[in-house]
């Protein structure tokens, strides 16, 4: 039998599943359906932030206007779960079909995921892609695989 702790990693991965999903339909309502309503995001996109849930879904909005066809990968997903909190890391890769027609394999990111259970359901309450910078020249690297 599984342990409360098992049951809860359980959900969360099945909360960042309706990520990947939401984000292939294109459904900014089935997403708002997995991030808090005060949600803090820190994308790859400005501003520094986006806060709170329409914030959030306008950010996805944002980026479903470049795609025709969009799909979404998460590799070497690692969680810790608390009681009430928890959190995640993973590389993110958004691809697809751009408008104009021509296929992307996207760019490989960074994410993290912080989830806090309030009555009982696991939303992300922070998240936060980012690629890594060359100091140098002040760009970021695009070019890195998992």
């Amino acid at each position: 039998m599984p342990t409360r702790r098992e049951e809860d990693e359980a959900t969360i991965r099945e909360q960042l599943g309706k990520i990947v999903e939401g984000i292939r339909a294109k459904d900014l309502d089935g997403l708002r359906r997995v991030y808090a309503t005060d949600v803090v995001s820190f994308d790859v996109e400005p501003p520094l932030q986006h806060v709170g849930i329409d914030a959030k879904l306008k950010n996805w909005e944002n980026a479903f206007a470049f795609f025709q066809d969009v799909s979404y990968e998460v590799r070497d997903l690692t969680l810790t779960v608390g009681d009430t909190v928890a959190f995640g890391h993973c590389f993110g890769r958004l691809s697809g079909t751009l408008r104009n027609g021509t296929a992307t394999s996207g760019i490989w990111v960074r994410g993290t995921f912080c989830f806090r259970k309030t009555g009982g359901e696991w939303l992300i309450a922070h998240d936060q892609a980012s690629v890594p910078l060359d100091m140098s020249s002040g760009t970021g690297v695009t070019d890195l695989e998992p």
